[in-house]
């Protein structure tokens, strides 16, 4: 069936059943081993014959398409791919190549129409596949790629992603793109699997198989980081992810940055890549580690690739021309070019390079007025003659992002945006249309397309984007350039009495600067500044996304009016939602503070208070490298011990109630076996003993990977070590210490539940262990109750009058804490409220001495951080709270036999 020739050129076609038993494709609904699939390719190529025919194929990412595509290839019949969902390019192409076999889908299968036996066509040898040039589809200019081309660039992307058959590729793009397809040839060249859908990122369907099938990668154009932005990427999980790549058209240096640095921190990488469906798809790539420092550029040629720049007359820049065994053969136009050979040795790509100092190379501009948009290459003279033949003069030109068009005179500018989004496949947030008297022109004549961009920036398109399109910023940060995803500096500074988003950081987290990608996370944020930070952000934006701590700050930013003043919120509702984490701090140093005076009884806080810790910690202490990570673990864990120290020295001097051993926090180590006063500061210490054995072994490398490839299975598994202690099967290795572990595990575990299985899982454990922990039905009803309320329910509705004293008690709860055994005992004969009360006020008022101590600290260590405070007078006037206690919040409760009083 096959020629020698075919055989040494496409051996990952013919050479499926190699890999075996090893998973070659997975749906929604069925596994193929590779041998199973090579069963199906064998049977289908039965059906094309043996001899050479011109086959058509409309593929969609499935099975049954994706079998015919090998069988094309493994019975060397060249073949022209379309996409399903365009019947009409399929038709184009059909009249004008008169195929001898067309392939379509058809009542759940594949349609196999043979048109006549034989052929009809003289085929050359090398071809075998004619693709739409970058992108574009139904014009009669295809691409022709050969056997070579396609087994080349598959070995060269195989090469420099390492993929391995340990790999799952899931296909966001469909496989009729040579971008989406290469994905599919090089996976195939290493025994991956192909995790085949439809669906789109947007659907939550897509990233649950995604979980469920262990995908390691997918691909991504531009518009598809929109739509990631959209759902909330950085806040989903995905253990298995390894890498995601990049091309169809400039990513904007921004974004690369941000998502190499979310990578960074997630431990995935981003590949950013440049092609054309004439290299057969890829021409070079970024190499990760090199993504956030040089996002403008494309790369390096890939292996067996090589780059040179031609000088172009009258242009600072000269034109990128690549070399390489990808290079296509020519292009097609008519029937007769399929007998042609190779007519071309490089590419000259239309597009205008340098090569930077590091030795990448950067495209800056095209020489034709193509430009490539959501990944499809638009014609911009095909553009004008769309208009044109509607009777409508139109001047068009085009970034990356959008198509940008002039219209002269009055007309239905809806509806020519519908046809034009229609007529050259673009979806309409991709559409800027923009109605003007007359076309602005140069002195010569021709249109002035400077001018016509310059419109994207000056003016509201007359075609707005529709309610339900994935616009970056919705919600946030719009102006009247649909490109905007948030403020520019220009806005920010023409605020100069108004709290921004970046204040506010800098204020929460004593940081000089902010950038636009930076995160509340990425910024060293953790539950110790997260209180006075969510707070504050609600107050300016009137909502605050449940995943702000991990949303880049330039989509935070309130959405500015038409004066170019930031909008201020809306009618103020009487009640406010606020973390469920701050709400149980606030309320659990309430009880735990007035149970311990005798105000009134009401215990099991402070174990609640426990799990809310490993709950912080799950959310803000396990992101970023390695050094820096364990950098701000152990910040985290001083700014607990430090205070505690000195608050409990001063104590040791003033009374004779606490020992040295509880100066350092080792009394649950050297302190009496007895319960005495010496025993006060348990939760102290059991945190601060948590927290450095978990920074311990996340430092150790292999322990850190594990956590991130499971980040759900890693709590589950401390929290089956806790149990260890909880039951008392081990005696805990710190004598007489709370067995605490299984209470902070649960807290990682319910921060890391995202789905409803894991999020009941959790719940079941909670309600399983906790009766008889105490043989104390109230009590355990508590612990069960704040930790629920912890795994469903993200937000609690609060009282606007009360979120500030929320937030001062939830920042303060681990200072009035230590304070109150000071302060209580001399006022509770007289009035146990009055004991409360000042209790509860000086541990705000230690709270706020030891912000102002740390804030002096650092300026005198770094003195530009007083410099860059000049520069923001407003956060510093405006400045309402600072560092509250985190899920390191205080609380009480003793071990098994100590009770709360």
């Amino acid at each position: 069936m096959t020629t020698q020739l075919e055989i040494a050129g496409v051996p990952f076609a013919w050479g499926l059943a190699d890999y075996g038993d090893t998973p070659a494709i997975i749906t929604d609904r069925v596994t193929l081993s590779y041998r199973e699939l090579a069963e199906r390719v064998e049977g289908f190529a039965r059906k094309l014959g043996t001899g050479r025919r011109l086959v058509a194929l409309a593929a969609s990412n499935d099975v049954e398409s994706l079998v015919a595509y090998l069988a094309a290839l493994v019975g060397g019949h060249p073949l022209i791919l379309l996409p399903e969902d365009k019947p009409s390019s399929l038709d184009t192409l059909v009249s004008a190549y008169d195929p001898d076999v067309v392939i379509r889908p058809g009542n759940g299968n594949m349609s196999l129409l043979e048109r006549r036996q034989g052929s009809r066509h003289e085929l050359h040898p090398d071809l075998a596949l004619l693709l739409s040039t970058s992108g574009s589809t139904g014009s009669p200019k295809l691409v022709r790629l050969s056997h070579g081309n396609l087994q080349a660039n598959a070995e060269s992307i195989a090469s420099y992603l390492s993929i391995t058959a340990e790999d799952r590729a899931a296909t966001t793009l469909p496989m009729s793109y040579c971008y989406g397809l290469s994905v599919i040839n090089s996976h195939l060249l290493r025994g991956a699997t192909l995790v085949l859908t439809g669906l789109s990122v947007v659907d939550p369907c897509f990233w649950e198989l995604f979980r469920q099938r262990h995908c390691t990668s997918f691909a991504a154009v531009p518009y598809t980081f929109e739509l990631l932005d959209r759902v909330g990427f950085g806040a989903l999980d995905l253990p298995d992810l390894r890498y995601i790549t990049q091309a169809g058209g400039r990513l904007a240096p921004a974004q690369v940055r941000r998502y190499a640095h979310l990578g960074g921190l997630q431990g995935w990488e981003l590949f950013v890549m440049y092609g054309q469906t004439e290299a057969t798809a890829r021409m070079a790539y970024l190499p990760p580690h090199l993504a956030a420092e040089h996002p403008e550029a494309i790369g390096l040629p890939v292996p067996g690739g090589a780059f040179r720049i031609d000088p172009v007359d009258g242009l600072q820049h000269g034109e990128l021309v690549y070399s390489g065994p990808n290079v296509m053969l020519g292009y097609a136009e008519t029937p007769e070019d399929l007998a042609r050979g190779r007519t071309i040795r490089e590419l000259r790509t239309g597009d205008l390079a340098r090569k930077n100092a590091a030795g990448l190379y950067e495209v800056v501009g095209r020489r034709s007025r193509f430009v490539k948009i959501v990944g499809l290459r638009v014609d911009l003279g095909q553009v004008e003659r769309v208009l044109a033949d509607l009777g409508v003069p139109a001047a068009s030109t085009g970034t990356d992002e959008r198509l940008v068009v002039a219209v002269e005179g009055e007309h239905d500018t809806q509806l020519l945006s519908k046809v034009l989004a229609q007529g050259v496949g673009l979806p309409r947030a991709a559409l800027a249309l923009y109605a003007v008297k007359e076309l602005p022109r140069l002195g010569s004549g021709k249109p002035d397309y400077p001018a016509v961009a310059a419109l994207a920036t000056e003016r509201t398109p007359a075609v707005q984007t529709s309610p339900d399109a994935p616009t970056p910023g919705r919600g946030f940060a719009q102006t009247s350039d649909p490109a905007s995803t948030g403020p520019s500096d220009d806005v920010l500074r023409s605020t100069p009495n108004t709290v921004t988003v970046k204040q506010i950081f800098r204020d929460a987290l004593e940081v000089t600067v902010v950038k636009d990608s930076d995160t509340f996370v990425s910024l060293g944020g953790d539950s110790l500044s997260f209180v006075a930070a969510s707070v504050r952000l609600e107050q300016v934006l009137g909502h605050l996304p449940p995943d702000w701590h991990v949303t880049p700050v330039g989509r935070l930013e309130p959405a500015p009016n038409p004066k170019g003043q930031v909008r201020a919120p809306g009618k103020k509702r009487i009640l406010a939602p606020v973390d469920t984490s701050i709400v149980l701090r606030a309320v659990g140093i309430v009880f735990i503070v007035s149970t311990h005076i005798g105000l009134f009884d009401w215990q099991g806080m402070a174990h609640v208070l426990i799990a809310a810790a490993g709950y912080n910690f799950a959310r803000f202490q396990l992101s970023g490298q390695r050094r820096p990570r364990l950098r701000r673990q152990l910040v985290s864990v001083a700014r607990i011990a430090l205070p505690a120290m000195a608050f409990i020295a001063l104590a040791y001097l003033v009374t004779d109630r606490y020992s040295p051993a509880n100066i350092v926090l080792l009394n649950a180590v050297l302190g009496p076996v007895e319960v005495t006063t010496q025993w006060h500061f348990w939760f102290i210490e059991d945190i601060v003993y948590i927290l450095l054995v978990m920074t311990a072994l996340l430092a150790i490398p292999w322990v850190y990977r594990s956590e991130r490839r499971f980040p759900f299975l890693y709590p589950l598994i401390l929290f089956g070590a806790g149990l260890l202690t909880r039951y008392e099967i081990v005696e805990p290795g710190v004598p007489h210490t709370i067995p605490a572990l299984w209470l902070f595990a649960l807290g990682w575990a319910v921060a890391r539940s995202q789905n409803l299985l894991q999020r009941l899982l959790v719940s079941a454990l909670t309600v399983l262990t906790i009766p008889g922990f105490f043989d104390d039905v109230p009590r355990e009803s508590t612990m069960i109750a704040g930790i629920l309320l912890l795994t469903w329910i993200p937000a609690l509705p609060v009282p606007r009058v009360l979120t500030r004293p929320t937030v001062l008690l939830a920042s303060a709860s681990m200072h009035i804490y230590l304070v109150h055994w000071l302060v209580y005992p001399p006022l509770a004969d007289t009035s146990r409220v009055l004991a409360v009360a000042t209790s509860l006020a000086a541990g705000i008022v230690y709270w706020i001495f030891c912000n102002r101590f740390t804030s002096a600290f650092r300026l005198f260590r770094d003195p530009s951080r007083k410099l860059a405070r000049m520069k923001h007078p407003v956060g510093r006037r405006r400045r309402d709270s600072a560092a509250p206690a985190g899920g390191t919040s205080a609380g009480t409760g003793k071990y098994r036999t100590f009770r709360d009083r």
